[in-house]
């Protein structure tokens, strides 16, 4: 029988492979690089740098998340409904009162982040709190405090650091290999080097922001699902969600590092089908009301 945590350890799980794979991506570029230039203290910094990186990811990424999204802690005198409602669901899930954040942003939407419950946070916008109804509201919130129960968020939130320094690595590679020389240059094995490099300068991001969003959009029905056995009331998150959905301007304030965190999409409604999908960072909307209603 499903329950509220019962993909904790999946999750616990996914992590460590997430930054595994990380590590091992990154050591590769590191080779190459120290290859392509003859030297060797190239693929020592990575190691070292790539270690850095993932301590830093589990410590401090939620801090980072918070950051970019422009939150700011929220008081129960100013958001009483909302920081109560937290509070409430928190003790029905037997979960520590995360902190709660408010993002000043005319777009309905929320995310939750942190390294475990005792560190989580609880962040929404000022348009979501001025649109949705109270019991509307609880299931936004039984989403978020089910990414927090399941663990889910802390896979996603240390991508948010690993995936974008896979990039910005990958991006550097690609452009001192077009841009500068290496030991191998006036070699016949040069050219061919390079095409290599930079084929996997281009896959390693992509690779990576594919692994990225597969995580994102199942944690979300995950997080659905066990967001209505806690509020007993499916409908207020499918409500919610058809609310939010209907609303199609993105939010002011974007950053493509940390839209899988939020609850719907913050660049707004996506254009097509099968194609955009392939890089959406949420299921579609029909698909979870769907599975929330059995309609």
């Amino acid at each position: 029988m499903t329950t509220l945590y019962n993909h904790q350890s999946k999750n616990i799980a996914k992590t460590w492979a997430l930054m595994t794979i990380f590590f091992g991506v990154v050591i590769g570029l590191g080779w190459f690089v120290s290859y392509y230039y003859g030297d060797p203290s190239i693929l020592y910094f990575f190691v070292l740098f790539s270690i850095v990186m993932n301590i830093v990811s589990f410590w401090f990424s939620h801090k980072i998340v918070l950051k970019l999204a422009g939150a700011k802690e929220a008081n129960r005198k100013d958001h009483f409904d909302l920081y109560t409602s937290v509070e409430n669901l928190s003790i029905t899930a037997g979960l520590p009162m995360p902190k709660v954040y408010i993002i000043e942003d005319t777009a309905p939407n929320a995310f939750a982040t942190g390294r475990d419950k005792k560190h989580a946070v609880v962040a929404v916008t000022t348009g979501l709190l001025s649109i949705l109804e109270k019991n509307e509201l609880e299931g936004v919130i039984a989403h978020e405090l089910s990414h927090i129960g399941n663990k889910d968020m802390l896979v996603s939130t240390v991508a948010v650091v690993l995936v974008g320094f896979v990039s910005i690595i990958s991006d550097m590679l690609m452009r001192s290999m077009l841009w500068g020389g290496h030991r191998d240059s006036d070699n016949k094995g040069g050219g061919a080097l390079m095409i290599i490099g930079i084929i996997f300068a281009i896959l390693s991001p992509i690779f990576a922001m594919l692994l990225q969003l597969g995580i994102s959009r199942k944690r979300e029905f995950l997080a659905d699902a066990s967001g209505a056995l806690l509020t007993r009331y499916p409908e207020g998150l499918a409500n919610a969600l058809k609310k939010i959905s209907q609303y199609s301007k993105p939010m002011s304030r974007q950053s493509t590092a940390i839209a899988h965190l939020y609850i719907a999409n913050p660049k707004g409604a996506s254009i097509g089908k099968k194609i955009s999908n392939l890089f959406a960072t949420h299921p579609p909307v029909e698909e979870r009301i769907k599975a929330l209603t059995n309609k």
